[in-house]
């Protein structure tokens, strides 16, 4: 007789051990996963651990906003000279073009990627939330962003210790560059997180950022200069508080780091540069937040 199972005849169930051991460890939760996420996205914004054409644009970037530093170094070693030829806080100024497209360049790869290739949920599975996501994707760009800004200043603080310039000033005007820098990174991530994260094309989000940053900077600043040169001097600080570079420049200019703009900000004004810096940043991540959480919830 056949051995095969008749009609209405009840098969009996084959229970197969394949050797899979089970896992009785420790199983690392939400932290874990943030901590993990944001070196990924660190290295991803730099190229790290991605194909060798993924390198070129960060590091050529940087690589120029270094070379005029180590000049300037170099000047000041073998001159002995009794000061540095620019504030640190200046410096970063003088490379907001660099910075700008940096970021621009960059954002796309850590908020536009996993929307368009919808990898997105998987990271918003169980137990990463999206709130978690994008507040850990901003800090990667934030640090990003603030290393590319800090480094070129590192180098002139170590070189003008070297040369022997005074310890206390120079530490003193490089912190107040340092503290000014990294809210700059959080507006500059903000707003480039928040484009690229509603852009799903690299190019759209590349443009969109260069616009926020780059053109709406240069019609700030020249719309500043035209009211300076009207005497008026109120109008030209007002406009300042439409760009995250014209408040960075003004902050400085209010603690006296070194930046000089095209009216004196004093007063009230520091206060709401500040305020408005604060709310700049609060506003992108919230949108940062609301995108995602829409996202999720496909």
């Amino acid at each position: 007789m056949s051995d095969t199972p008749q009609i209405g005849q009840s098969r009996p169930g084959v229970i197969h051990d394949l050797g899979y051991r089970h896992y009785d460890g420790v199983r690392d939760g939400t932290p874990t996963i943030a901590r993990t996420l944001f070196v990924t996205g660190l290295r991803h914004a730099y190229g790290l651990g991605r194909s060798g054409k993924s390198k070129v644009m960060p590091f050529l970037l940087l690589g120029m906003s270094v070379l005029p530093a180590l000049i300037v170094v170099g000047v000041v070693v073998l001159t002995g000279g009794s000061a540095l030829p620019i504030s640190y806080a200046d410096y970063t100024n003088q490379t907001q073009l660099l910075v700008s497209l940096f970021a621009a360049a960059q954002a796309p790869v850590l908020f536009s990627r996993d929307l368009r290739h919808r990898s997105i949920v998987l990271y918003l599975a169980r137990p990463l939330a999206a709130p978690v996501f994008s507040m850990v994707r901003w800090l990667s760009l934030t640090v990003a962003v603030w290393l590319f800004m800090a480094v070129p200043t590192l180098l002139l603080y170590l070189g003008a210790l070297l040369a022997g310039i005074d310890k206390s000033d120079q530490t003193t005007s490089w912190l107040k560059a340092v503290v000014l820098q990294v809210l700059l990174a959080m507006m500059i991530a903000g707003i480039t997180g928040l484009i690229s994260s509603v852009s799903l094309r690299r190019g759209f989000a590349v443009v969109g950022s260069v616009m926020a940053l780059i053109v709406l900077t240069g019609v700030i600043t020249a719309v500043q200069a035209i009211s300076a040169d009207q005497d008026a001097a109120s109008a030209a600080t007002a406009v300042g508080l439409f760009s995250p570079w014209s408040l960075y420049n003004g902050l400085a200019n209010a603690w006296d780091a070194g930046v000089d703009t095209f009216a004196p900000v004093e007063g009230a004004w520091p206060l709401a540069y500040a305020l408005v810096a604060v709310l700049l940043v609060g506003g992108c991540l919230l949108g940062l937040v609301a995108r995602f959480r829409k996202v999720g919830s496909r």
